[in-house]
């Protein structure tokens, strides 16, 4: 009708790095998607090794982004994500893509569009227990907790190389009730 505004629905850039828990974020982004989110997935070059592109976009139904190079359109694309979402959430966020975050090496395109957006950024650590536990990663925590960077997890728990401590990323189940909260509520 004439004179009624479109509401625009809430907007998340998800986030997916090299872990073995990429395989949660697909569950994720289809709970996210079914709950009227958009959802644009960015995934670096190592989420790839983990799972397909073609899973995340088969369960948002929007384009996955996984270069810098491949789809510009208006503006680079790491801009138009930047600027576009009401959230960016990275799960799982391995200890690689923290530490170049927290020292502002922008090599991929995830890690650019961190550092162009202004927006609320979440990240839901996964990795070995040793790797969370090392200086370096907490001294990375530190800077990024330091710029308003809201860390969920890591849980303690069984990780993928059989090793038990924190380090296992948050469950995908309590992740889409905080991203909810924010987002819908």
């Amino acid at each position: 009708m004439q004179g009624e505004t479109e509401t625009r629905k809430p907007c998340l850039v998800l986030g997916v790095t090299g872990g073995v828990a990429a395989y949660k974020s697909a569950d994720l982004a289809s709970c996210l998607t079914k709950a009227g989110i958009d959802v644009d997935v960015v995934m670096t070059e190592s989420a790839c090794e983990f799972v397909t592109p073609m899973t995340y976009q088969t369960v948002t139904g929007r384009t996955v982004y996984t270069s810098l190079w491949k789809s510009w359109q208006s503006k680079p694309d790491h801009i138009a994500l930047a600027d576009r979402p009401d959230l960016i959430l990275i799960a799982p966020a391995t200890a690689n893509t923290l530490a170049k975050y927290a020292r502002g090496i922008a090599d991929n395109l995830l890690l650019t569009t961190l550092l162009a957006t202004s927006k609320p950024v979440w990240v839901a650590p996964a990795m070995n227990p040793k790797m969370w536990a090392h200086p370096a990663t907490c001294e990375n925590m530190e800077i990024l907790k330091e710029r308003g960077v809201r860390v969920l997890g890591p849980a303690e728990g069984r990780v993928a190389c059989g090793d038990t401590g924190v380090g296992r990323m948050v469950e995908p189940g309590e992740l889409f009730d905080e991203v909810r909260a924010f987002l819908l509520d």
